[in-house]
This record gives structure tokens, sequence and C-alpha cells, in this order.
């Protein structure tokens, strides 16, 4: 074995192990679920024995594939698109309730529908959100132990790295996961738990500031957005309801909170091309009044991104606000990924679609009627979108009334 392949085998080992301890954090004796590419199955592989070794009683695993999925928009018939097996459904909401814990390699192929009828995409997934409204329920309050990872697939590669020679295209990919993900050096878990202490320690300090809103400045911006009352902003991982810490996201950069439902006003551009459940969006100009998004355009995939908006009314409102320093490390690896997991850790961004309730003081305890109440927005779906750019300012209003700046030029202010 060479020494190039003796790292890689050391990588691939220690960030199977950080996905599991620390993204997953697997208990002993609980079930997990693993939903992953056919691709990648050598790393699912790997995923599965550490997390029997780390005390899973029981771990299934989901496959799927680009293929199969695009075949069912080419060859389906027409009611196959709201359709969405309530078998299925109803096991993962049971799955959730007996406390399962999910880990999921999402890495759609940024262009899996393309000359694919855009409404039968949406159709099918609001039918799939709709069905598994009561699982989401869990993973939205945080209830459960759920993380999104990523590895490498050949169309997500071809397509981030067709600049490099085809035939070294995965490698750099693994090699670009593992540095983003803090496993290119030393322990990986010591690494991550490092990070997880400065992302607390952001959020802790925008806690006590309690911003009564943000106002975004940037070419193509300027948006003001009121934040709820009794907001929380979470970083890196926290809790679940049974009190282990969790990674939802790896990699992750970001420091969010929630936004008033009802308190954003102006015009955002994105800074990215979106990747919309395997549909391109690019070059998006969104513009919000009293919170609801009134106009948009963009200059590719306009007809995606109308197809999200009507998803239901909670659609058009934002759900998320999220702050990255443009001077970090995702970000200075300077490379589109067409991945909203990656991107999103590389750029202040936005949500529109559902807010996260535990971003709300006793938000987790409310039923969709008293979230609505309290100014927290409801939805099917949540879609991020960036945002961040090195000419992005932000000030922050405190609530006497100061304002003061959060960010400038695209990075923190303090």
């Amino acid at each position: 074995m060479s020494n190039f392949e003796q790292t890689f085998e050391k990588s691939l080992e220690q960030y199977a192990e950080l996905v599991v301890k620390v993204g997953v954090n697997i208990q002993k004796g609980q079930d997990l679920l693993v939903t992953a590419p056919i691709e990648t199955l050598e790393f699912t592989r790997l995923i599965v024995q550490k997390a029997y070794a780390a005390g899973a009683k029981y771990v299934q695993v989901d496959f799927d594939d680009d293929d199969i999925t695009r075949s069912r928009f080419q060859h389906g018939s027409e009611d196959s698109f709201d359709y969405y097996p309530a078998w299925k459904a109803e096991m993962m909401e049971k799955f959730a309730e007996a406390g399962g814990a999910t880990l999921t390699i999402k890495v759609p192929d940024p262009e899996l529908y393309k000359g694919i009828n855009s409404d039968n995409v949406s159709r099918a997934t609001k039918a799939a959100a709709h069905a598994r409204r009561g699982y989401s329920k869990y993973t939205r309050n945080h209830e459960i132990s759920w993380c999104l990872i990523k590895a490498p697939t050949k169309a997500w590669a071809n397509k981030v790295f067709a600049d490099i020679p085809e035939e070294d295209r995965i490698n750099v990919m693994w090699e670009t996961i593992f540095k983003m993900n803090r496993v290119d050096g030393g322990d990986a878990v010591q690494n991550w738990k490092k990070h997880l202490d400065t992302l607390n320690a952001m959020s802790d300090l925008l806690n006590k500031k309690n911003y009564k809103s943000l106002h975004y400045r940037a070419p193509g911006t300027d948006l003001k957005i009121e934040l709820v009352n009794n907001h929380i902003w979470g970083g890196g991982g926290g809790e679940n309801k049974q009190g282990v810490y969790t990674v939802a996201n790896m990699p992750t950069e970001e420091v969010f909170t929630m936004p008033k439902r009802s308190g954003v006003n102006g015009f955002v551009s994105s800074t990215m091309p979106l990747n919309l459940n395997g549909q391109l969006v690019d070059q998006m100009r969104i513009t919000f009044k009293d919170g609801q998004v009134v106009a948009f355009t963009a200059a590719s995939g306009e007809e995606h991104l109308k197809n999200l908006f009507a998803t239901d009314e909670g659609a058009r409102y934002l759900g998320e606000v999220a702050l990255v320093p443009h001077d970090s490390p995702i970000s200075n690896l300077n490379r589109i990924f067409y991945n909203t997991g990656i991107d999103e850790n590389a750029s202040c961004h936005l949500a529109v679609g559902s807010a996260y309730p535990f971003n709300m003081k006793d938000g987790t305890t409310m039923s969709n009627e008293e979230l609505l109440k309290h100014e927290c927005n409801v939805s099917l779906t949540h879609v991020d979108f960036m945002i961040g750019s090195a000419g992005l300012d932000i000030d922050g209003e405190l609530q006497d009334g100061t304002v003061e700046p959060v960010f400038r030029k695209g990075n923190w202010a303090f």
C-alpha cells in the first residue's frame, strides 16, 4: 500500500468515526438509519462498522441512486408525482418515536433533473414533505439525533472540479471533504470539540447582544430583518430531547437564529448558485414586504424558484438568518460546491420556509398555531440560499435603539 493510500485510509476511518461519535453521536442500544448514495458503498460500510463498535443496537441502510430517482420523472405516470407512500412516512415517524438516530449522506447531483418538468419535481417534493411532516417535527424540534454529511459521487465531483483531470476528481473531492471537516491533521474528534467551543462562544455573545434587528447592505442587497422576541442564537450543535449533543450538519461554520415572520423588508441578492433538490437556480433577487416575498427574479432556474414559493404560504417567509464570515475555512477554498450543506457554510445565508422552534425560548413546546402567533414561520419546506460576500456589511440594532456594526466587508466587526 502506497503512502497516499495509507493516509487516505486513515483519514477515511477518522471521518467515519467523527460522524458517528460527534455528528449523530450514537448511543449504546440505539438504532441508526443511514441513507446514502449507492456510490458511497465502501464508506457506508465503514460507518456501519463504527456505529456497531460505538454500541448501536441495529443499523439499517437505505441506498439511493440518481438514475433510479430520475427514472420516476422520465417514465412515471402522472399520478406518481403527487404520491408518497404512507407506509414509508409512518415507518420514519415510528422510528423517530422510538428514539432512533438518522445519518444521511446528502449529495444530490446539481443537474439531476436537467430537462425534467420542474412542476413534477416540485409536486413530488411537496407530497413527500406533506407525508413526512410528522417525522419532520422530530428533527425540526431537535427531539432526535440526526446528521447530514457529505461524500463524493462522480456527478458531483465532475461538476465541482471540472477544471482538473477527470481521473483525479474523486480523490480531490475526498481530500477537500476531509479538510473542511477538520480530518486533515491531528485527532478529528478533538479538532471538532475545539471548533464547537468557538461557535458556541459566538452564539453566547450574540445572545447577550439580543439584537432587535439586523440590517444587511451589499451590492444588490438592502434588507432589514427583525428578530423574534426571545430569539436564541445557536451554532455547531446542540442537545436533543434526550440530552445527547449532536451536530446536524457536517461541516458547519454558521451561527443562526429566528427572524420575525412579518419583520423582513427590502431586497436581497444571492451570491452563489442554489442546488434546489437537483435543480440549479442562479443570480436570485428577492424582495420582501412585511415578511412576505412580493417579487423575485433569477438569471436561471426562475421556474424552480416560483415552484418553491408556491409550496405553501410559509414558503414565502423567512425561517432562518445565519452568519458566516467571508474569511472562513470553506469560503477560503474559493470554490462553489453546488451543495447547500457546504456552500451555506462559506457564506452568510437566509432560509425561506420553516423556522427551527429551538431558536426561540419555549418554541419546542408550542403548537404550529402558537408558533405563528409568536411570529415563528411554519412551512413544509426549508431552503437556504447564500447572500454573503466580501462586500457585505451588517448593522445590529440593540433593544435600546443603538446601532452597531456586526459585519464589515464580509467579516465580524467585533
